[in-house]
């Protein structure tokens, strides 16, 4: 996810969907939107074993990556010139978890924001006495680079339940901030539905918090009644929200809500839900459970890429969350007459991306 507020000056572009639910806004200056041209120069996996992938592009032209290891224990950053570079790009930690308490266990989704001249990192984390009472949680840099200065932790991000939430991404829209995330409602029948509220701060919700969406489409519930990893694209008269579904094995998939940015967003009514999954696995370039995506722009300063993590295989044994090898992956992003994002299906493995990607880690 980068923003609006971030985005160099660039030439302009625009241009509807049923979609459904969360955030973390990418803005574009307006403008008309286009087809994507053509195949994506991209190395994929772009970045392997690293899941819930956030890609920052920042008004110094580079961009700035973060992700969950699949150890769970730390936050690390990364930065490019270029979305390849991403890939050999040194990486560095800049939290690690607490080795009790609070913020000590499943280290998951950063996402990394430039706020009012400060970067905030949001994340989830739980507790070392109790691993899945999982929640929200906000970090804070003073120094214009994020490698640098002092991470300090601002603390939980209250909402109104004290339940299992996380994958929290901010946007902001004619002057609002916004905090979107995953969360169990309780007296609700699933795992986690998507949640929005405005910001007083960058780690303080204010007013009332609304659920945008619930799991109610098979494709929604196999293994998990789950909506998560919410993330916000504003384009052609449109928010357009998109956010994952089902369990994290071959089942994960991205569904989308929809909201014209003339309406109020605090309003459930405003947004309407994709009755299909806009992004699946596919057999044919055999990438299995993408998901957790974000958007950023490509070096042209015009072009929509998505970002996300897929797996190279369906068979998975035990646990998924075990399973270290979802790597991050780009594509552009395209778009239909109807000024729609255009998903497409996961691309195949570049023979670059395929030289290390043939075996599966550890075997």
């Amino acid at each position: 996810m980068s923003r609006e507020h971030d985005l160099p000056q660039v030439p302009s572009r625009r241009l509807l969907l049923k979609g459904a639910a969360a955030a973390g806004a990418l803005t574009a200056v307006p403008g008309v939107a286009h087809a994507a041209p053509g195949p994506a120069p991209y190395e994929n996996p772009l970045v392997r074993q690293r899941a819930d992938p956030h890609i920052h592009r920042h008004t110094d032209g580079r961009y700035y990556f973060t992700a969950t290891a699949p150890e769970y224990d730390r936050i690390v950053l990364r930065r490019s010139r270029t979305l390849n570079g991403l890939s050999t790009a040194a990486e560095s930690v800049i939290w690690r978890a607490h080795p009790t308490g609070d913020m000590a266990a499943h280290i998951w989704a950063p996402e990394l924001h430039r706020i009012g001249g400060k970067w905030y990192v949001y994340f989830a984390a739980a507790p070392a006495e109790d691993v899945w009472r999982i929640r929200i949680w906000v970090l804070e840099n003073s120094h214009p680079d994020p490698f640098k200065g002092t991470w300090v932790e601002k603390g939980q991000v209250r909402t109104a339940w004290e339940t299992f939430s996380l994958d929290a991404t901010t946007f902001t829209h004619r002057g609002t901030r916004y905090l979107c995330w995953a969360q169990h409602e309780p007296g609700m029948d699933n795992n986690t539905g998507l949640f929005l509220s405005v910001m007083a701060n960058p780690w303080t919700l204010t007013g009332p918090q609304i659920r945008l969406s619930t799991p109610e489409y098979d494709w929604e519930c196999v293994g998990y009644k789950v909506n998560e990893g919410p993330y916000a694209l504003k384009r052609n008269g449109r928010i357009f929200l998109t956010y994952s579904a089902s369990a994290t094995d071959h089942h994960y998939c991205v569904g989308m809500l929809t909201a014209d940015a003339d309406r109020n967003l605090m309003d459930p009514g405003s947004w309407s839900k994709s009755p299909a999954p806009v992004f699946t696995g596919n057999e044919t370039t055999k990438q299995y459970g993408p998901g957790h995506n974000c958007f950023t722009v490509a070096e042209d300063g015009r072009s929509d890429v998505l970002v996300y993590h897929a797996r190279q295989y369906k068979e998975i044994v035990g646990d998924p969350l075990n399973d270290p090898n979802r790597h991050t992956r780009v594509q552009r992003l395209g778009w239909h007459p109807d000024g729609t994002p255009d998903f497409g299906i996961p691309v195949a493995d570049t023979a670059a991306g395929m030289t290390a990607a043939t075996v599966k880690e550890g075997e």
